[in-house]
């Protein structure tokens, strides 16, 4: 990971649950025993799915963003996230950057619009720039 001052190009959140059929079933069975737990789930999800007040954050960010489960991960983000999921990682020109931490994440008590605030000041903690709007 780098701290090197850089523009965000893209956004990779990182569950903390395997994807496919078998890695979500896991994880849902896990959520209702109260042995599974997923920070950036519940920022994202809701009980039928992805929140309307995530899908209508995504593009206010202005860059994309990326959702990707332990097992889902390129190896840049897999090194960058290892041990430190569920997080979100910058994705700039000088390699990933965590902006959220699990810790961070949990405080959030999936709030969407908090979590928009947390990830901004993360930029701004870690010298990140966001890009120009186009136009």
């Amino acid at each position: 990971m780098t701290s090197t001052s850089g523009v965000i190009r893209r956004l990779v959140g990182v569950y903390h649950a395997d994807g496919g059929l078998r890695g979500e079933l896991a994880y849902v069975i896990g959520k209702v025993r109260g042995t599974a737990e997923c920070a950036l789930c519940d920022v994202t999800h809701g009980v039928l799915g992805r929140r309307r007040e995530w899908r209508e954050l995504v593009p206010e960010l202005g860059v994309p963003v990326d959702l990707v489960h332990l097992n889902e991960r390129d190896p840049e983000v897999h090194a960058a996230s290892e041990g430190r999921t569920p997080c979100v990682l910058a994705l700039t020109d000088g390699g990933p950057v965590l902006l959220l931490d699990p810790a961070e994440l949990a405080a959030l008590d999936g709030s969407v619009s908090r979590f928009a605030e947390r990830l901004r000041a993360g930029a701004d903690r870690a010298g990140l720039d966001w890009p120009a709007p186009a136009g």
